[in-house]
């Protein structure tokens, strides 16, 4: 059992950035890691110079494998790190940077710390042949069949129809509601609003998840900076501090998923409201990762946020709608603004933005306090950051 806390309020996310892309045909990755890299130190009025801490994510596979990425991404770019962090837990990945990066500054491993991912998952020709198919363990008894992303997704969603009852309806509500918010985000992939009858009438993608279901496709990219307390105070803005943080993982394969109808959100959220001296009841605004409507309706129960079996009636009561219990995704999240891969940056950056005042989807009245959570793999890893105050 760990006996050291996480240091509450230590650190400082002061510089932020997200990619406008939504197709970049022919861009590599890397270049949209620069841009976004640049633009997140001039949010904080610092320059690479100021830079000592890098972490980041596998943009893509390559012939060297995954784990050059940061390697290969530091050099581009130009950052010569003390510590660096490639930890890749898969949507989850962000989170985890950022509360490894306060961890390090807090050690005195690092004084600053970016923390950056993109990719071109629309564009860029993937070779992913090698990647989650193996032929031994867990995987031989999903791979050989043609499992993928979705159907997986789609299993934990029949399961919890199954026992609770939830509604295709009240998985619908939560699409339609990241398109009202994405409505009025400029950037965002798809702005037209859609009805829940829209989405029970799109396409079957994997029973029960048809294709608004699902979240888009894109190019994209994100980079933040994280500092100390102390040194958040001579940048150009300052920005939210790091309260809480909790990570925690599961299985690899869905065959091997103790429970389909939760995550181990409920342990990384636990841990962040630990850590950061709050309760559910203190959150009014989250970033909750949404790679499928289901993502978010399991995760809202593992936070702690609605009972255990009652999540479809707290999102056919309006509980995610902007003047409900829980504004959720106000950029208009993977389901309609972005997705990436690993769009736990996406929602840090929309948590640091609502507590900015400048979300460029819904902004709600002076939030205090942003809960993030992401979602890794096959609902196999996820990690919660708290962010509030100044």
């Amino acid at each position: 059992m760990a006996t050291e806390r996480f240091p509450s309020g230590s650190a400082c996310i002061v510089g932020a950035h997200e990619s406008p892309r939504r197709k970049a045909p022919g861009v590599h990755p890397y270049q949209i890691h620069a841009e976004v890299i640049a633009e997140a130190l001039a949010d904080a009025g610092m320059s690479l110079s100021d830079v000592d801490g890098f972490a980041t994510a596998a943009s893509f596979p390559s012939e060297a494998g995954w784990q050059l990425n940061a390697v290969e991404i530091a050099e581009y770019v130009g950052i010569d790190p003390l510590w660096v962090c490639s930890t890749d837990i898969g949507g989850a990945a962000p989170l985890s940077h950022v509360g490894n990066a306060v961890a390090a500054i807090q050690a005195g491993l690092c004084d600053t710390v970016v923390v950056s991912y993109a990719s071109s998952g629309r564009s860029w020709p993937l070779n992913a042949s090698d990647f989650n198919t193996g032929q031994t363990g867990p995987g031989e008894f999903e791979v050989p069949y043609g499992v993928s992303t979705i159907s997986a997704y789609a299993l934990a969603a029949t399961r919890y129809m199954h026992e609770y009852g939830l509604k295709p309806e009240e998985l619908a509500e939560i699409a339609v509601q990241a398109r009202r918010y994405a409505n009025l985000n400029p950037d965002a992939m798809y702005r037209e609003l859609i009805t829940v009858e829209d989405v029970l009438a799109s396409p079957m993608i994997s029973t029960p998840l048809r294709k608004l279901d699902c979240c888009v496709v894109s190019d994209s990219g994100g980079a933040i900076v994280v500092t100390s307390k102390e040194r958040a105070r001579d940048t150009r803005r300052g920005g939210p501090s790091i309260l809480g943080f909790g990570e925690a993982i599961s299985h690899g394969q869905m065959n091997q998923m103790k429970d389909l109808t939760t995550t181990v959100a409920a342990h990384s959220g636990r841990r962040a409201f630990e850590t950061a001296g709050l309760a559910p009841r203190d959150i009014k605004v989250a970033q909750i990762y949404d790679s499928f409507t289901i993502t978010v309706a399991l995760s809202l129960e593992a936070l702690g946020f609605v009972p255990r079996g009652e999540v479809g009636a707290f999102i056919a009561g309006g509980g995610i709608r902007p003047d409900g219990r829980l504004p959720i995704n106000t950029d208009g999240g993977g389901l309609s603004s972005n997705h990436a891969g690993r769009r736990g940056m996406f929602a840090i950056i929309e948590a640091v933005r609502q507590l900015r005042g400048e979300s460029p989807g819904l902004q709600l009245p002076s939030p205090e306090l942003c809960l993030v959570n992401g979602t890794g793999g096959w609902l196999s890893a996820t990690a919660t950051l708290i962010l509030g105050g100044k």
